[in-house]
């Protein structure tokens, strides 16, 4: 054999272009907790009134920012609070973030890290909300789907928009 014969991939600057150019668009790298509370404020009395179902209010936003190069920190935030009659039966909030890098046009950062990468973190962040409430004590409770496409366009005239990359 010769030696040219057992030259790797990474001997070869046009397979190095090639092997760049194939990167994936959008890679999720770690996704994780970056903030939970689940509070229970009128335990244990509370569970004596749980007859009826618990009037619940939900609030969900992202935010993504520029981290360095083309990685992001993308972050999916719930808010619940659950009332029964005039009673706070529970409060939880969560921050579920992942850093992601992308290999996209520069027009394209922004609806991806706003809408697909939420899109691509909701079903982990909903197991999350829906396992602690249960094992809080609480009635299991399952987040409908979000549209985060919808979310987009009404965030399109609020001023605050994440880092783009300089």
């Amino acid at each position: 054999m010769t030696e040219e014969n057992n030259k790797s991939a990474n001997d070869n600057p046009a397979q190095d272009n090639n092997t760049q150019q194939q990167m994936p668009p959008i890679v999720i790298h770690t996704q994780y907790i970056k903030d939970f509370s689940l509070e229970i404020p009128h335990a244990p009395e509370v569970f004596r009134n749980m007859n009826q179902a618990p009037a619940v209010n939900i609030n969900v936003d992202v935010n993504g920012n520029h981290m360095h190069e083309n990685f992001f920190n993308v972050e999916l935030r719930i808010a619940m609070d659950g009332d029964l009659i005039d009673e706070k039966l529970f409060i939880l909030e969560l921050k579920y973030a992942a850093v992601v890098s992308l290999n996209v046009p520069k027009e394209h950062v922004e609806p991806i890290l706003l809408v697909e990468i939420p899109r691509m973190l909701f079903p982990f962040a909903r197991s999350i909300v829906t396992n602690a409430l249960v094992d809080g004590g609480l009635p299991p409770f399952m987040l409908n789907p979000i549209d985060f496409v919808a979310m987009y366009q009404n965030r399109q005239g609020q001023p605050q928009r994440p880092e783009q990359p300089k």
